[in-house]
Formats: structure tokens, C-alpha cells, sequence
């Protein structure tokens, strides 16, 4: 067991080294001939060296469009040639896609066993300048998948000499069509449009060329903390303690002392403690295997998509009220009978395999009542990437693991083990409650992101209150469900249970008037959705805190919490930052960040902080998850971080994140003069620890970088 916890440790933290954006080895564009003349057909080779253990992916696939996007696209632009065709690679082998197969989808997708190498074809017309190509695939391993989203510039230029002779032929294939590895015909092309470019000078328009991330210099900054090692810690807490609930539900509480009692009855003392710690490390093994499985599938790369996409999360709720439904007795989730009546027939002929196929027996017969549980935590656990499942799936097995396997070795507390009744369905009934108001904060996320405005603040807290108002009159015995037993009287836990729930309920209700509810941060839907909020409408009457230069942009979108007055647009903060002479405080943030809401609820609001906010800073909110807001059109852009065309407001902001900072998780802080020089290091939650006077003296700090910077003539 010490031995498992060391290894939940080291996992833990092994995360720290996910704070920065990774990227190829080396990715390389040159031409076929670096001399040639108007009329001549060369190559432009594209290299792409991936980290090790890792692959490419080719631009070839069978897959419909939506099976996956790991395939290779690119784009070559340049001035002084035609391109002839499409890219295409070379040395690329047809594999299944796994995560298509998973879909139900069968078909296939080019992968490159070494480099990943990529050829166009181009007609020289004239004077060969400005030669890139914008690529957008992805490298994978057996663990994870990265995004690679790169602007190439062509290495050595092409000299244009009248006595170079013509060639109307590469590799022995006629300019009209090109074959590639596979032996399918690829269609001619015209060179396409250039992409748009917005008219600001920002530095991660493509069009600028390299954008090189932005460093603090000086020496008053708070220490930098990119870890997500303490995210980790809270997931294996939540989930260690979703463990310890799933044993006291009816499908496995009583199974308890009836396995421990099958070891401990062996004559063979020795032989009994051995088959009861290998049943227990089994269970463990069981569910760290289906976190893996589930981080292999929804990975880093899927993370944001799990936590933004209206998709994921609108299923999530169904789903979600469809085991609300079991527990309170509707119907029950079972697995097939054969699965467990062939673990249960290996399970019986003994021998180190017999504890092995006794622990998958009992997940299985289990499942009706752990799965909803075990599937509350794996969704949690899939916003997290890679680690996180892992983390969570060890954490729910330990605890459901412990009582099987100290129980074997203390075998005498196997007396005071409380007997089963009445109880253990009605903390099923308990569960049913709790996953109804989980459901609602899937749909939440989609709601906000999507601008649906279906669960508004007030709306929301109205069916939380609702919810466990019920769940605290069933706790009262004056609700009752088909599969619950007669109680004669009031238990003490269960009066004690029914004071929380209704004092909870108590503690919700002036939410509904505009109470901030800071315990709650982060899990309910901003302020700035509610209609009625008497803090906000007396902030307005007073006037609002701080002043802008113009009027922001995409305000009808977006609000600032505690009545600050700010901006939502890059360039326009940036306008304002330099006529007011003042700093700029960047907020990068999400409708979906739990934890973007917690530091607004609990730091934001300190009073020294809305001061300095509202005073000594232009305020500037970033959203990178919203799905509604466009881009005017002749602000579209090719960005220089992903190579992808940008139109979402909310994808320009993840743009500049990564390109100015380095950086795609939230929320993060900035403080950065008008003339884009960094004031601190970038902060998080985790480096201010939810501690306002910690959040307050690196806000001081930014002031007293940015008086110190010479006035320029």
C-alpha cells in the first residue's frame, strides 16, 4: 500500500512538466532545386522531425470529416510560382484509427513510421520570394496526442537563373497529376487565396513572421507556478472519497464481510492473507486500467473539447439523469449476466488467478450501483488530460479496495461492521439527489458558452434549491421511494444529514437576490447572468468602477464581475492602456473555469483589490471558450501559433495566450505595460493560492515595474 501511494505520488509529480506548450524536434522546409528559371516544376519538401516515441499523421485518411482531426493540412503560399496539385507525404503507412474504431467508424489514416515528410509541387513563374507553408496535424504516442500548429518559412531561397534549364518533370511524373504513397490520384489546383490578415500590428499575426514569447526581467515578482500537481491532489481527495460513498451502497456493503470471510476461513493462514491482499491490489489494478483506457482516448488533446463543446456536455447531462433515475430505483444499470458468470467460474478454481477473477466478479456484480459513481468521477477526469483519470480511477479504487483488503489482515473488526438494511438504499436515493444537481452544471457550461441563456443564474439556483430541498424532506422520512423500507422512527445521523441539506438550502436562497455565495465559487454561473442582483444595481447607481476610453467592444457579450469596467478586445485595451498611462491586467478566462470563477468570487472582490483593479489598471477579460462571438471579417487572420484561419474572438484570445505567453490553461493573469513589456510573471490560482493579499502584492508589484520603466520622448 505505501508502495502504491509513492507511485500516486510520482505521478502526480511527473504533471509538472505539462505547463508548456511542446512541439516537434524540428520541422524544415526546402526546395527540390535551389536554382531554377520561369517554366521549371520543383518540390518544396516539408520535414517534420517528432519528439521521441512519438508519430505523424499523413494528410491521407478514409474517415468521414468528423471522425477525426488528426490528420495533416497544410497550406504553401509564396510569391513567384503556381502551385501544381496538393501536398501530399511520402513514406507513410495505412493504419486503423483507433479513436474512429471507437466511434464505430471503420477506416483508416496515414502514419509515418520515422520523420514525417510532405511534398508540394510548384511551377516557377517568376522572382521566388516569401515561401511558407502553415501546417496544422498532430504528433502522437501510445499516451497522448499534441497539436502542431506551425508556420514554416522556407530555409534556403531559390535563385532564379535564365541559363538553369527547364524541367517539366519531378521524379519522373507529369506536372498534371501526382501520385502519392498510396497510388491515388490527386487532383490539380490552383494556388488558393492567401489568407486574410486583421489590420492590428499584434505579434501573433502570422503575417508578421516569428512570435516570440513575452519574459519578465525584473526581480519583484512573485515565484512562477505552472504546476497542476495540486489540481491532481484535489482529484485524488474526491475521488478517494467518491470510493469510500460507493461502499456503502447496497450492491457492495453487504458483499463485504461475506469475501472477507471466504479468505479468512482458509486454514492456511498465510495462504488466506495472501489471496485477500492479491483480491485487494486486484480491484486497484482493475479500475487504474479503465482510467488509462479512458485517458489513452480522451487525452490532453481532448480536454478542452470534453469542457467546452456543447457536444460532450449536453450528453453528460443525460447521462447524468439517467443514473440520478437508477438510483432512486426507476431501473438498474446491470452488465451482462454472462460477463459475470464467467469471472465467477474462473474465479472458483483457485490458485493466484482465483483472487483476480473474484475482484472482477465483484466490479461487475457491483456496477449497477458503482458505475454511475465511478462515471461521475471518469467525466470530471476527462477535463484534466492525461494524468487525471489515472489519478482518479487509483484514488476511487484505493478506497473501495481498503475495508476488503485491512479487514483481512485485522480480521477481528469484522464483528463491528454495522448490518445491512434500509439504510444502504436511501444512500442510494441520497446519490440519486446529488447527481441531479451535478447534471446541471454540464448543461450550465454549455449554456454559457453558447449564450442559450436556459440556466441563468437564478434559474439555476432555483433548482438547486428545489433539489435538496426534496432531498432534505426524504431525509425527514416524509418522501419515500418504491425500494425504500418502513422506518418507525428518525435516526440521529439521518437528522443530523437532514439540518445540513436544509441549512444548505438556507444558505442558497439569497443567491437568488444577488448573495455572492463564496463557498459555491466556481460552480454556479457567473453574476453577470443573473437579472436581479441589488450589489450590481446599487454599483450602477453609484456609477461603475473605473473608466474606459471607448465604448467596449462585445460588451453585450461579456461582463466584468463586481461592476469593474474594462474591455473584452485585445488592441482595444491596449489603445486605452497607453491614453489613460496605465498598466494592463489580462485576464485569460472561460465560461467553463471553475476556477476562474473562484478566484472572481474569493480575490477579485477583497476590497484592496477591486481598488487597484478599478484605479491603477485597465482591465482586459479574455475569453477563450465562448462559441457565439465572430470576428468581424476584415479582422480575420491566419494565426501564428496554430497556422489555422481565426474568426472566433475566442480563438484570437487562445492565439494570443499561446504565442504571446506560452501558455492554454486558465485562468491566467498578466500585468504588461502599454508597450507589451511584461510587469510580473504570469500568475494562476495555483500561485496566488486563492489568497487576496497574495493577489493584491503582485498587483502593488506590477505598479511598481511599470513606474520604473523610462518615459520615452
Amino acid at each position: 500500500m505505501k508502495r502504491l501511494l509513492i507511485v500516486a505520488m510520482s505521478m502526480m509529480i511527473a504533471c509538472t512538466g505539462f505547463g508548456q506548450i511542446k512541439k516537434p524536434k524540428s520541422l524544415t522546409l526546402v526546395a527540390s532545386k535551389t536554382d531554377a528559371k520561369p517554366g521549371d516544376i520543383i518540390e518544396l519538401v516539408l520535414t517534420i522531425v517528432p519528439l521521441d516515441h512519438y508519430h505523424v499523421y499523413s494528410e491521407k485518411w478514409t474517415c468521414p470529416e468528423e471522425a477525426t482531426d488528426r490528420r495533416a493540412q497544410m497550406t504553401f503560399t509564396g510569391k513567384g510560382f503556381e502551385l501544381i496539385g496538393k501536398p501530399f507525404g511520402v513514406g507513410y503507412k495505412m493504419e486503423k484509427d483507433d479513436l474512429a474504431a471507437f466511434d464505430k467508424i471503420d477506416c483508416e489514416i496515414g502514419i509515418f513510421p520515422g520523420n514525417g515528410v510532405f511534398k508540394q509541387k510548384i511551377k516557377i513563374t517568376g522572382p521566388v520570394s516569401d515561401v511558407k507553408c502553415v501546417f496544422d496535424g498532430q504528433m502522437c504516442s501510445d499516451e497522448s496526442c499534441l497539436p502542431i500548429r506551425e508556420t514554416i518559412l522556407l530555409k534556403q531561397g531559390i535563385k532564379i537563373n535564365a541559363s538553369a534549364e527547364t524541367g517539366s518533370e519531378v521524379n519522373g511524373t507529369e506536372h498534371g497529376e501526382e501520385k502519392d504513397t498510396a497510388g491515388t490520384n490527386l487532383p490539380t489546383s490552383t494556388n488558393p487565396a492567401a489568407p486574410v490578415t486583421h489590420s492590428y500590428k499584434a505579434k501573433f499575426n502570422n503575417e508578421v513572421g516569428k512570435c516570440e514569447p513575452l519574459k519578465y526581467t525584473g526581480n519583484l515578482g512573485l515565484k512562477d507556478k505552472t504546476t497542476d500537481t495540486g489540481n491532481l491532489w484535489m482529484v485524488f481527495w474526491i475521488a478517494l472519497s467518491s470510493g469510500l460513498v460507493a461502499l456503502l451502497t447496497p450492491c457492495v456493503f453487504p458483499m463485504i464481510p461475506m469475501t472477507v470471510s471466504f479468505f479468512i476461513k482458509n486454514k492456511d493462514r498465510k495462504k488466506g492473507l495472501r489471496d485477500g491482499l492479491i483480491f485487494a491490489f486486484s480491484i486497484i489494478l482493475i479500475y487504474v486500467v479503465i482510467g488509462t483506457i479512458v485517458a489513452a482516448v480522451f487525452g490532453a488533446s481532448a480536454a478542452n473539447w470534453v469542457s467546452t463543446h456543447w457536444a460532450p456536455n449536453v450528453f453528460f447531462f443525460f447521462i447524468f439523469l439517467v443514473f440520478a433515475a437508477s438510483f432512486f430505483g426507476a431501473f438498474e444499470i446491470v452488465l451482462p449476466s454472462s460477463w459475470v458468470n464467467a469471472m465467477d467460474r474462473r474465479a472458483d478454481k483457485g490458485g493466484i488467478a482465483g483472487p483476480v477473477f473474484m475482484a472482477l466478479t465483484i466490479a461487475l456484480v457491483s456496477f449497477s450501483c458503482t458505475g454511475p459513481i465511478v462515471g461521475t468521477v471518469l467525466v470530471e477526469a476527462t477535463k484534466g488530460g492525461i494524468l487525471t483519470p489515472i489519478v482518479a480511477m487509483f484514488g476511487f479504487s484505493l478506497a473501495f479496495a481498503l475495508p476488503f483488503g485491512l479487514l483481512v489482515i485485522f480480521p477481528s473488526y469484522l464483528q463491528s461492521l454495522p448490518k445491512s438494511g434500509g439504510w444502504l438504499n436511501s444512500v442510494k436515493v441520497i446519490l440519486g439527489f446529488v447527481e441531479v444537481a451535478f447534471a446541471l452544471k454540464f448543461l450550465s457550461t454549455a449554456d454559457q458558452t453558447y449564450h442559450w441563456h436556459i440556466l441563468d443564474r437564478e434559474v439555476y439556483l432555483a433548482l438547486w434549491i428545489a433539489i435538496f430541498t426534496l432531498m432534505g424532506i426524504y431525509l425527514l422520512g416524509k418522501l419515500k421511494f418504491s425500494h425504500d423500507s418502513e422506518t418507525g422512527h428518525l435516526s440521529v445521523p439521518r437528522l443530523f444529514l437532514a439540518i445540513g441539506t436544509l441549512s444548505f438550502v438556507a444558505y442558497l436562497i439569497p443567491g437568488l437576490w444577488g448573495a455572492p455565495l463564496k463557498a459555491l465559487a466556481g460552480y454556479l454561473p457567473p453574476m453577470s447572468t443573473q437579472d436581479f442582483d441589488i450589489r450590481r444595481i446599487a454599483m450602477e447607481a453609484n456609477g461603475k468602477a473605473g473608466e474606459t476610453c471607448s465604448e467596449p467592444l462585445y460588451e453585450d457579450d461579456f461582463h466584468l464581475p463586481h461592476g469593474l469596467t474594462g474591455y473584452f478586445d485585445y488592441e482595444q485595451a491596449l489603445a486605452c492602456a497607453a491614453e489613460q498611462k496605465k498598466p494592463l491586467f489580462i485576464d485569460f478566462t472561460g465560461w467553463g473555469c471553475v476556477n476562474c470563477r473562484k478566484m472572481e468570487e474569493k480575490v477579485w472582490s477583497d476590497k484592496a483589490v477591486l481598488k487597484i483593479l478599478k484605479n491603477d489598471y485597465v482591465v482586459l477579460s479574455l475569453y477563450v471558450d465562448d462559441k457565439k462571438v465572430q470576428l468581424p471579417e476584415s479582422e480575420y487572420f491566419t494565426g501564428r501559433s496554430s497556422g489555422k484561419k481565426i474568426t472566433m474572438l475566442s480563438d484570437k484570445n487562445a492565439e494570443i495566450q499561446a504565442c504571446y505567453f506560452n501558455s492554454n490553461s486558465q485562468p491566467q493573469y498578466i500585468l504588461m505595460s502599454p508597450d507589451q513589456i511584461m510587469l510580473q510573471n504570469p500568475g494562476s490560482a495555483e500561485t496566488f493560492e486563492y489568497d487576496s493579499k497574495k493577489f493584491a502584492e503582485f498587483l502593488r508589484n506590477g505598479l511598481t515595474e511599470f513606474r520604473a520603466i523610462p518615459v520615452k520622448n
